[in-house]
């Protein structure tokens, strides 16, 4: 069995880790969860993170065959479209994001260009479905919860889990955007932690509470020892009043509406208006 390559990106802006996997120099990658960095004052996009991707994979040779989203980000824009001009590859992301491309299609009031069927992306993977990143094989796990259509991608002994869980320090993702549900993220969580003790999780977000070093890496062994929110011992119910009652003191990320009307596009931006210019919509007092 080959073994994964693993290379990690941060962004600061967003605390976001994408990340490249690999079956060697010269082989097969994926792309998860890549930003593109946005100004939300002036409006304005750049690919400055992206490129940073593009000139790993660029200088180690690889052949970019998937571009994979665990979910619909609400915190930071996709790079994924830019990626795929770029580099090639496919776009994929899990089969229930028309559940949620409905959603914000009503919240954005967006018209007849916009259809909620996930034709935006290349690919719709469906819970346990396999496929080849080169050499490697990857597994699609529905891991729902955060939002109603959250893949986990179990690589080897790898496993990258979006915004279900984060560092033991941090607890586990919200519940409260449309669509959320703790007790299915609770049971999402569970399902992650019954694999094997050495398994290594790799996160999607960390905050580096306290001024610790950012940290991306953990294990299945770690979290059911220490995560504050889901270790062993903590129940179903006991997790779903304490992500409920967390959730209604938070407030919305900063990027949540310009960062859901591309996402849901698979990283295109709306039409151009007669102007030549993409406009995004601030729905007011709708979310």
């Amino acid at each position: 069995m080959t073994t994964p390559h693993i290379k990690a990106f941060f962004d600061p802006a967003t605390s976001t880790l994408s990340y490249v996997v690999h079956d060697g120099p010269g082989g097969g990658c994926a792309i998860i969860d890549p930003v593109l960095d946005y100004e939300p004052g002036s409006g304005r996009s750049s690919t400055a993170s992206a490129d940073v991707m593009a000139a790993f994979i660029e200088e180690n040779r690889l052949k970019t065959e998937w571009i994979l989203e665990t979910h619909a980000h609400a915190d930071h824009l996709t790079a994924a479209d830019y990626l795929k001009g770029r580099l090639g590859g496919a776009t994929a992301i899990g089969e229930r994001i028309p559940r949620v491309q409905e959603t914000f299609r009503k919240i954005f009031n967006l018209g007849d260009e916009f259809t909620p069927d996930g034709r935006h992306f290349d690919h719709l993977l469906a819970d346990g479905e396999t496929f080849k990143i080169g050499r490697l094989t990857a597994t699609a796990l529905l891991t729902s919860g955060h939002t109603p259509a959250d893949l986990s991608y179990r690589i080897d002994d790898a496993i990258f889990v979006g915004d279900t869980i984060f560092m033991p320090d941090l607890g586990t993702a919200r519940t409260d955007f449309p669509g959320g549900d703790a007790r299915q993220l609770f049971r999402s969580i569970r399902r992650l932690l019954a694999h094997p003790a050495g398994t290594r999780l790799f996160m999607c977000h960390d905050y580096a509470p306290a001024g610790r070093p950012v940290r991306w890496e953990t294990t299945v062994a770690e979290q059911r020892a220490h995560n504050i929110h889901v270790r062993d011992g903590i129940g179903e119910d006991r997790f779903v009043a304490m992500r409920e009652a967390r959730d209604a003191t938070l407030a919305m990320p900063t990027l949540l509406l310009p960062s859901l009307q591309i996402n849901i596009r698979a990283g295109r931006f709306p039409p151009p208006e007669g102007n030549g210019v993409s406009y995004l919509k601030i729905p007011m007092n709708a979310v």
